[in-house]
């Protein structure tokens, strides 16, 4: 059998990519599964470490010859993906995958490996918080942050589609129930 798929997502600004860090130093039997964007590098950022940096046009090609486990255009003219050979690259090395990957990724990949997968949720406490912190991130242009929370308003109501829901009202809490909950799973192998 092969290994299994620790899936984390969340509504931009909600906190996965810190719990998805945080379970990489706690779990030494996950490895993270770096995903394809078309989007521009932040500063920062590594190419191949945070994200493979592609065009749009690569990422297109890699569609029609099927290298995608998941994709999305999550933003016009935005994709994001999984590739297939990184998750096999990963189970050959004899470890569990960690994603971090938006909604209808999260719930594409529990879809493809459905009895492999454990789909956690981070929610914000409320969109007045994430609107709090997708400006004090200071990432953003404020048109982008507006297309943001319309997306994340929309991802909120994929919730009851995922294995465990957390509500990041206290970054150390939500970083505990995610332990606990891949801790349990990762002890069914």
């Amino acid at each position: 059998m092969p290994g299994k798929l620790v899936v984390l997502t969340a509504p931009s600004g909600a906190g996965k990519t810190t719990i998805a860090k945080h379970l990489l130093s706690k779990f030494s039997a996950l490895a993270f599964s770096v995903s394809v964007t078309t989007r521009k590098k932040r500063q920062g950022e590594e190419d191949g470490k945070d994200y493979f940096f592609i065009t749009e046009k690569e990422f297109i090609e890699k569609i029609n010859r099927d290298e995608f486990a998941e994709w999305e255009e999550v933003y016009h003219g935005m994709y994001y993906g999984t590739l297939k050979s990184e998750i096999e690259h990963i189970w050959q090395s004899g470890k569990d995958v960690l994603f971090d990957v938006d909604v209808k990724g999260a719930y594409n990949l529990k879809k493809t490996f459905p009895a492999q997968t454990l789909t956690i949720f981070i929610k914000p406490p409320s969109i007045v918080s994430l609107i709090e912190r997708l400006r004090s991130r200071a990432t953003d242009p404020p048109e982008r942050i507006q297309e943001r929370i319309s997306k994340a308003e929309q991802e909120m109501m994929f919730e009851p589609f995922f294995d465990v829901i957390i509500v990041n009202d206290h970054l150390d809490k939500a970083v505990r129930e995610a332990e606990e909950a891949v801790k349990n799973f990762l002890a069914l192998k």
